[in-house]
C-alpha cells in the first residue's frame, strides 16, 4: 500500500525525521547532502561546506512565536552571528524588545533592543557580538530566554541549546579550539570550508511534442509502469491529467513526468528518462540525495524546461511549516541538485528558516 502523498507527516521528532530522511539523504560522493538532528528544545543542521545553523524551537501550539536563529559559517574565520526572530499578529512598524534570562534582565544593564517590522507579521533582530557571546555562554545554565513587547511576551526554551552548538563544533573541527562554541581549548587548527560545487543546468533544447504526441507518450508510459511494478504509481485521478507532463531535453531524449498519488496538499510525481518514445527502456530520473522510494520521485514539483530545474516542496502538514523543500539542475546527462533545504519540527518556522542542508552555485 502505498502512503497518500497529502497523508500529514506522523508528528513527533522520530515520525517527521523518518519522513524527511526519506527524501533527503547522502545518496552518492556527488551529493554531499549535510545532516540534522533535534536536541530537546532546539535542532540544528549542516550543510555540504558544513556551514551550520541551530534553531531554538516555538511550543507547539503557539500561534504567535519567536525564535533564535545561530549560524555559522565553516573555516578558521566563520563567525557566529545570532538573531532573535517574531512571527506575530499586529506588530508595530517600531517597538522595542526587553530580554531577560531566567526573570533576570538581559543584557544586565537592561538595555532594550530596537526592532522595526514593514508588514506587521515579521521582525528580526540581529544581535551584536558581545551580547551573542554572553547569551551564549549563558546557555551553560540558563533555561529560559524572555523577549517582551509591551504586554506580550515569548519564552524561548534554552533547553538543548549548548548540546547543538557543541554538535555544531564538532561538524566544523572547532571541539578543543580557541573559535569552539561551547568546548574551547588553546590549541588545534579548525579544517577550511569546502568549496561549493559548481553546478550548471541546461535548458531544454529539443523540439516539443505535439499535444497528442506526448499524450500518446504519457499513456504508453503508465502502461509500461503498471507492467513492471502495478503499485509503483496510482492512476491519474479524473481531471488531473495537467500534472502528466512530456519535455524534450533534446532531440532524443524526453523527460517525462507522471503524477502517482495525490493528497490535500502533496502531490507526488516520478521523473522517468526515455528515449524517443521507447517507453519499454524508460530509465528513472534519479535525483541524487532523495532516497525516496523510487528515488525518481518528488512531491509538489514542477520542472522548468527554460532553465532545466526541477523544484519541489515536500510538505509536513498543510501550513507548510515542516518538511523539505529545494532544487535539481539537468546537466546534460543527469539531475544534480543545487539546493536543499529541511525542517523536521512543524513549529510555525518559516521555509526561508529551514535548515539548508545543500548549496551549490551555479556555472
Amino acid at each position: 500500500m502505498r502512503r497518500s502523498a497529502g497523508a500529514r507527516a506522523p508528528s513527533g521528532q522520530a515520525g517527521l525525521a523518518a519522513f524527511i530522511l526519506s527524501l533527503l539523504v547522502a545518496a552518492s560522493a556527488q551529493a554531499q547532502v549535510g545532516e540534522m538532528k533535534t536536541f530537546r528544545d532546539w535542532t540544528a543542521g549542516c550543510d555540504n561546506t558544513r556551514a551550520c545553523a541551530a534553531l531554538s524551537l516555538p511550543n507547539e501550539g503557539d500561534e504567535d512565536i519567536a525564535f533564535l536563529r545561530l549560524d555559522r559559517p565553516a573555516g578558521p574565520d566563520g563567525a557566529p552571528s545570532l538573531a532573535l526572530k517574531l512571527r506575530a499578529q499586529k506588530l508595530a512598524p517600531r517597538f522595542e524588545i526587553e530580554l531577560a534570562l531566567d526573570g533576570a534582565s538581559f543584557p544586565a544593564a537592561g538595555r532594550r533592543f530596537a526592532a522595526t517590522s514593514n508588514d506587521a507579521e515579521t521582525a528580526e533582530i540581529a544581535l551584536p557580538l558581545a551580547d551573542a557571546e554572553a547569551l551564549i555562554a549563558a546557555a551553560r545554565k540558563a533555561t529560559v530566554l524572555t523577549a517582551r513587547i509591551g504586554k506580550q511576551s515569548f519564552k524561548l526554551s534554552l533547553a538543548g541549546s549548548v548540546a547543538a552548538m557543541l554538535w555544531i563544533d564538532e561538524r566544523q573541527g572547532r571541539l578543543n579550539t580557541p573559535t569552539a562554541l561551547i568546548r574551547k581549548g588553546t590549541a588545534g587548527n579548525v579544517p577550511p570550508a569546502p568549496a561549493l560545487p559548481v553546478i550548471a543546468s541546461k535548458p531544454v533544447t529539443g523540439k516539443p511534442l505535439a499535444k497528442d504526441q506526448a499524450a500518446a507518450v504519457i499513456k504508453a508510459l503508465r502502461s509500461e509502469l503498471n507492467r513492471r511494478e502495478p503499485d509503483s504509481c496510482e492512476d491519474t485521478p479524473e481531471g488531473f491529467t495537467s500534472a502528466d507532463e512530456v519535455f524534450a531535453l533534446d532531440d532524443a531524449t524526453r523527460l517525462v513526468v507522471v503524477a502517482c498519488s495525490r493528497g490535500a496538499y502533496n502531490v507526488s510525481s516520478q521523473f522517468w528518462l526515455v528515449t524517443g518514445r521507447d517507453v519499454a527502456k524508460a530509465k528513472p530520473a534519479v535525483f541524487e540525495g532523495n532516497d525516496d522510494k523510487p528515488g525518481n520521485e518528488l512531491v509538489n514539483a514542477e520542472f522548468d524546461p527554460k532553465d532545466g530545474r526541477v523544484t519541489f516542496f515536500a510538505k509536513g502538514r498543510g501550513i507548510g511549516d515542516c518538511g523539505a523543500l529545494g532544487s535539481y539542475g539537468w546537466n546534460g546527462s543527469r539531475f544534480l541538485p543545487l539546493q536543499l533545504s529541511a525542517m523536521g519540527e512543524c513549529r510555525l518556522i518559516p521555509a526561508d528558516d529551514w535548515l539548508t542542508l545543500f548549496r551549490s552555485t551555479a556555472k
